[in-house]
């Protein structure tokens, strides 16, 4: 049989505030379109559906839509559990009208995996689908010691007593696979990730998968990757957008599970193209450079996080040009440059004009002061120093 392996979502996510809707309706489409063109038998979502436990009506609505295309209105099964950003009753609620289109939503961990026909193979998926195992999902308390160490090896051995309890169901006849969301030790994490181990409590030990599990279909992090010294094939599929710019380069995927019963998997991981990539740009030669990558029409499909070295500080009418000039510009981070060759006089015996020069650029990370801005302040200084002389005589001091 063929599967196609999905996961993280995240519909309703932003961007620094930016709203992708219409990236996730263009992913969730070409999605739909690959598990059309590789006509796999059914699909695994492994978690993170929603961004948030109370998503936006429109991200709820593209779900269900996107649900039912992928099960073909129940010719194909579909299997979602949830993440740890998913809430598992909101997600369980559309159950009875899911569960007539084919479509299984399993919200938290359940003692025994689900067995479905697979009518053009004539075999049948076994799937131990375990979403997101948190203590209060579980509804249990794993250590009563409030230490990293003890909580971390309860949590590692309750998770695989939970696996081992499904892979009881496995059969040399079957397909037999595990699908859950969790974080496993050895796997690459992104910024965009909610952790879901505190230090290294909450870890899952490679070791800790069934061997008769053929395949694992994972969620939790963005990256797609397969993880080592497991057992049987591990295998996160990634977030299909980039989520943060710690993502900046990475190829997003779904992947494509060929296997039979008793058989070693094949595995493929299908490119995702649709959306908008997140680059980021350093500029160490200051405006000018970012206005000539702009003239040169440089990611013009991208969001991009800029770094720019200046040697003052950027004004207003610099930062509403260049966002005038391409809106995807998620953040503008000035970094200024230092001219280290130059030895530092003490302070004491610096005038008070290069006194607060020098205050200002550590203030700003280098940023020289404006000849304006360094009057206003020599004229403060001023004043103060009239008002205490006055003071001192007993003479009313006025300001204009």
């Amino acid at each position: 049989m063929r599967l196609l392996h999905t996961a993280d979502w995240h519909l309703g996510r932003t961007l620094e505030g930016r709203k992708r809707e219409d990236e996730q309706i263009a992913v969730m489409d070409e999605i739909c379109c690959i598990a059309e063109d590789q006509k796999v038998d059914a699909v695994l979502m492994a978690g993170d559906v929603f961004d948030t436990v109370n998503p936006p009506a429109s991200s709820e609505a593209l779900f269900y839509e996107t649900a039912q295309r992928l099960s073909l209105g129940g010719k194909r099964p579909l299997l979602v559990i949830a993440g740890n950003h998913d809430s598992p009753d909101r997600l369980e609620a559309s159950k009875p009208l899911a569960g007539r289109q084919g479509i299984d939503i399993i919200g938290r961990p359940v003692p025994q995996p689900l067995v479905l026909p697979v009518p053009r193979t004539d075999e049948k998926l076994v799937i131990g689908c375990i979403p997101y195992p948190s203590e209060s999902r579980l509804n249990e308390v794993l250590s009563e010691m409030n230490e990293e160490e003890a909580i971390q090896s309860a949590y590692n051995a309750r998770v695989a007593v939970l696996f081992k309890q499904h892979a009881q169901f496995f059969r040399s006849d079957t397909v037999n696979l595990l699908m859950t969301h969790l974080f496993v030790a050895g796997g690459q994490e992104s910024a965009s990730e909610r952790p879901i181990q505190v230090g290294g409590a909450y870890t899952v030990f490679p070791s800790s998968f069934p061997k008769t599990a053929q395949y694992i279909a994972m969620g939790h992090l963005h990256r797609p990757q397969t993880i080592g010294h497991a057992p049987s094939p591990a295998r996160y599929a990634g977030s299909p957008l980039a989520y943060s710019f710690s993502e900046a380069g990475q190829a997003k995927s779904v992947t494509v599970i060929d296997v039979s019963p008793g058989e070693r998997p094949l595995l493929e991981e299908l490119p995702l193209s649709a959306g908008r990539r997140l680059v980021r740009w350093q500029a160490d030669q200051g405006v000018e450079q970012v206005q000539r990558w702009l003239d040169e029409g440089r990611d013009a499909d991208a969001w991009i996080d800029l770094e720019l070295t200046l040697d003052e500080a950027l004004s207003m009418h610099d930062i509403q040009e260049l966002r005038r000039r391409n809106d995807h510009f998620v953040t503008i981070r000035p970094i200024f440059a230092k001219d280290s060759s130059v030895e530092e006089t003490p302070a004491s015996r610096l005038p008070i004009d290069q006194l607060f020069i020098r205050f200002y650029k550590e203030q700003t990370q280098g940023a020289e002061p404006g000849a304006d801005l360094i009057h206003l302040f020599l004229q403060m200084i001023e004043e103060e120093h009239a008002m205490s002389e006055a003071a001192a005589g007993g003479i009313p001091y006025e300001t204009d």
